[in-house]
């Protein structure tokens, strides 16, 4: 996956978690962030992957994500892969 698409899938992920107030107040509460950091965190890879983190920390949600983005539900494991620059031995970095 490049790096742009794992973006565009965090940004979802983003969007989606602020879309549900519960969802957003556990986010906020996970991560000590408060609403100015939420939004700054846009622009920061590094907590673009955090947010994918929140929402692959439970089945139901990324289940729930996938469906309303109208993902396929392995996709935002590979964004935030993609967004670690994780390398798996044997195959490189993921695509």
């Amino acid at each position: 996956m490049k790096t742009d698409r794992a973006e565009t899938i965090a940004l979802l992920a983003l969007a989606h978690i602020a879309g549900d107030e519960d969802l957003l107040h556990r986010f906020m509460a996970d991560s000590g962030m408060d609403s100015t950091e939420l939004r700054i965190s846009a622009a920061d890879p590094a907590q673009l992957g955090g947010i994918l983190d929140f929402i692959l920390g439970d089945e139901a949600r990324v289940l729930d994500f996938a469906a309303a983005a109208g993902l396929d539900p392995e996709e935002p494991m590979r964004a935030r892969l993609t967004l670690s620059g994780a390398y798996v031995e044997g195959r490189g970095t993921i695509q």
